[in-house]
């Protein structure tokens, strides 16, 4: 029997006293309240929406000349799910693809440099299979760096890594850069680097100063804040030791080499770019399933780039 004849004779059993005209209208709106699950489940979101979405619950606004911007692919596209990353790089894009997640948000640059300015790798076999793999996949790629770090709430990749360590309820100074320094359980510069490498799983540590320093104030910059910085954080008299995710190996990893000579009680351990920031990243992911209820939102690791020749990586 036809679809619509059976609506009309369950309508009819259903409604004996009602009008044929009153019946009808009554079909015609049950019709169309049949179709709207599928039309609410259906992704109209498009991943520009997303984006603007996503900036604004970190700033009102970007800050001038920012990285903040779409690196690859059509905005108008529609969004069929969400992945965060340190970087997505060419496995982080091929995962993402498998578990059918179209808008990437990476936190560092998709072509390998800050502003990801393409002119020097036009012809590149690298850069022209990366940009390949990404619209064929229909994927669109945005960077949010600046704002996830000067957002008014504070620095979210900060966040995520003292979540990662477990300091999250340590006791900042005050001033608006408190957050950047932190006191934690005294130990030395040798314990707190075997333990951030066994927490952190990090391959290539690198550690600068006396193992047996007395360690109870740090100061934590991810990723590679510079030389200005570190060194301000290194001259604030509570400060034992700067945790930082890189540093130019002739600016202040020097500084600090020349500071232990001298005497003084400073120490420096580079834990890694990414190893810094991924965290922060997968914090990002547990604040946007919060933004997009409803929206599949992964955290994608990208994964430490490095390794040393003691601990090769398992094939």
């Amino acid at each position: 029997m036809p679809m619509l004849t059976m609506l009309v004779l369950t309508m009819r059993s259903l409604f004996p006293s009602v009008g044929l005209r009153r019946r009808t209208s009554l079909l015609f709106l049950l019709m169309g309240a049949a179709a709207l699950p599928q039309a609410a489940n259906a992704q109209t979101m498009t991943a520009g929406e997303a984006w603007l979405k996503i900036q604004h619950s970190y700033a009102p606004a970007p800050p001038p000349d920012t990285v903040d911007t779409l690196k690859a692919g059509d905005p108008s596209t529609p969004v069929t799910g969400i992945a965060t990353t340190f970087l997505d790089t060419m496995d982080v894009l091929r995962e993402a693809a498998s578990r059918n997640e179209n808008l990437i948000i990476s936190h560092e640059p998709t072509f390998y440099n800050h502003r990801d300015d393409t002119k020097d790798f036009t012809n590149d076999p690298v850069y022209k299979e990366k940009l390949a793999f990404i619209q064929q996949h229909h994927m669109v790629v945005y960077r949010l760096h600046d704002e996830i770090h000067f957002s008014p709430s504070g620095d979210h990749i900060l966040l995520g890594l003292y979540k990662a360590l477990g300091w999250q309820s340590y006791p900042h100074p005050a001033g608006p850069f408190g957050a950047y320094f932190v006191t934690i359980p005294p130990t030395t510069l040798g314990q707190l680097a075997e333990t951030l490498r066994q927490q952190l799983h990090i391959q290539t540590m690198r550690v600068e100063g006396n193992p047996d320093l007395p360690i109870a104030h740090a100061a934590v910059l991810p990723g590679a804040s510079g030389l200005s910085k570190q060194v301000m954080a290194l001259n604030q008299p509570q400060v034992d030791v700067l945790l930082a995710g890189e540093a130019s190996e002739w600016e202040t990893v020097e500084y600090v080499r020349d500071a232990v000579a001298q005497g003084r009680p400073k120490a420096m351990i580079l834990l890694g770019h990414e190893v810094s920031e991924e965290p922060g990243m997968e914090q990002c992911a547990e604040e946007l399933r919060v933004l997009f209820p409803g929206v599949k939102v992964d955290h994608i690791v990208a994964g430490q780039p490095l390794w040393n020749p003691e601990h090769q990586p398992k094939k």
